[in-house]
């Protein structure tokens, strides 16, 4: 009988994996039989926007933490799938920052061309993972939403590709539960328009306090302040704009900081950070890691050291994404299709991990985490048939964005970089970022 691959979830980490095999199948070998499970009614992950929050309509906890307007928040020349382009999708080259209609658009396009959407059983989120010594197979335990039906199916491998930005982080500070406001995590902010004219706080210095806090002032509000734990982010900001010590408390509308500094607040958006969440999972098979680089526990940054038949994908801090997961899909593949192999022992590949933990934690560079990766990605092309590509022009393209963040970080998706795939110079996008209000693939496009 075939193998029977699981892979959990239907984002661009699972999509990789599902193109890993079907690239595989189109070159002419036996791939395994793979059955992907998705708990949302379409493919996409966190780019298949949804206006839920909370819970949907099944009871299930709301996947989705995109918000409307959001455009890329870096170069999409450092994420391009290699065997697939920009150019190929679009018919033309496309400006650097696409917002996220484009590049739902994008990643649909080359799934939709390698039809694997049969291999996908949507609205079926997993319930349980087991595995079992004695057979060398896990047990997967699946809900199918629309028929309320729980059924269970056995496979030889797993693939956990469900993402990690999904279950946020939320802490509590005094005075909240009498905040005379609305207060929400990142992962439930869906519209700027709804903080016009508010003065709002904004916890926390990730990506999203940037680029939440950036589509606020783009959208009118009165103010933005954002309060950080160690350091500020330091961007020049515009004058509505101000960074301050952590909060303590909130009395009333009134905010009061480390620093013993007040602010008068409409609204707070905690951006404080997202967990590694696996409840499908036992203890013995959970991945456990701080959101970092080099991941804890697996083998190359995708092989569970424990069981090397367990895979998870794209569980890394990131700088690269889509092509970073085609990188890792493609070598799960080969691993599993046994063209490669992982050490016998769970010591030697334990000491793989410790080593790659000591090497991030090694850097100095401030450009260094992006190189870093960068060689990640490298390393697991060079084992296989994925299409190579110029990573050091990947590396500069992120560098040049760091740049063009700290020049001007309002302005900085006014650039344009070369594609390392075709070479081709992206144009410059027809409006300023500050005033293109409509985000719609029509409109991005148009000339």
């Amino acid at each position: 009988m075939k193998k029977r691959v699981a892979v959990i979830g239907a984002g661009p980490s699972g999509l990789a994996q599902l193109r890993a095999f079907q690239s595989a199948a189109q070159a002419g070998a036996d791939i395994p039989e793979v059955v992907c499970f998705e708990k949302q009614d379409n493919w996409g992950g966190l780019w298949n926007y949804s206006w839920r929050t909370g819970l949907d309509e099944y009871g299930e906890p709301v996947h989705g933490s995109m918000y409307r307007y959001l455009w890329s928040n870096g170069p999409k020349e450092g994420l391009e799938f290699a065997d697939y382009t920009f150019e190929e999708h679009f018919g033309k080259q496309i400006g650097s920052y696409p917002p996220r209609a484009v590049l739902f658009d994008y990643i649909e396009g080359r799934v939709i061309k390698a039809n694997v959407r049969p291999w996908i059983r949507f609205r079926t989120p997993v319930r349980m993972v087991t595995f079992d010594e004695s057979t060398q197979k896990f047990t997967v335990t699946v809900h199918d939403l629309k028929k309320d039906h729980t059924y269970v199916e056995v496979f030889d491998d797993v693939v956990v590709a469900s993402g990690h930005f999904s279950t946020p982080n939320v802490p509590e500070f005094p005075g909240f539960s009498t905040f005379n406001g609305r207060i929400l995590h990142a992962h439930d902010f869906r519209d700027a328009r709804e903080f016009a004219g508010k003065d709002i706080l904004i916890v926390g210095t990730s990506y999203s306090a940037e680029d939440i806090g950036s589509q606020c002032w783009k959208y009118g509000c009165k103010s933005v302040t954002v309060s950080h734990r160690t350091a500020p982010m330091g961007f020049n900001w515009p004058d509505n704009w101000k960074e301050v010590p952590l909060l303590q408390q909130v009395e009333g509308n009134t905010a009061t900081f480390k620093d013993g500094s007040t602010a008068h607040v409409d609204a707070i958006i905690l951006c404080t950070g997202y967990q590694h969440h696996f409840p499908f999972l036992p203890d013995g098979l959970r991945l456990r890691t701080k959101n970092r680089l080099a991941t804890a526990d697996l083998y190359r940054g995708v092989a569970w050291v424990k069981n090397p038949k367990l895979f998870y994908l794209g569980m890394q801090d990131q700088w690269y994404t889509f092509n970073m997961f085609d990188a890792q899909a493609w070598y799960v593949r080969d691993l599993i299709m046994g063209r490669l192999s992982v050490p016998a022992t769970e010591t030697e590949r334990s000491a793989e991990v410790t080593a790659r933990i000591a090497a991030e934690d090694a850097i100095t560079d401030p450009y260094g985490p992006i190189k870093f990766q960068g060689a990640y990605v490298q390393e697991l092309i060079d084992l296989t048939d994925y299409p190579s590509f110029d990573i050091p022009g990947s590396d500069a393209a992120f560098i040049a964005w760091k740049k063009h963040k700290v020049k001007g970080i309002m302005t900085f998706r006014d650039n344009a970089y070369a594609s390392v795939m075709t070479g081709t110079m992206a144009p410059l996008h027809h409006t300023p970022w500050k005033d293109a209000l409509e985000d719609s693939m029509k409109s991005y496009l148009k000339s």
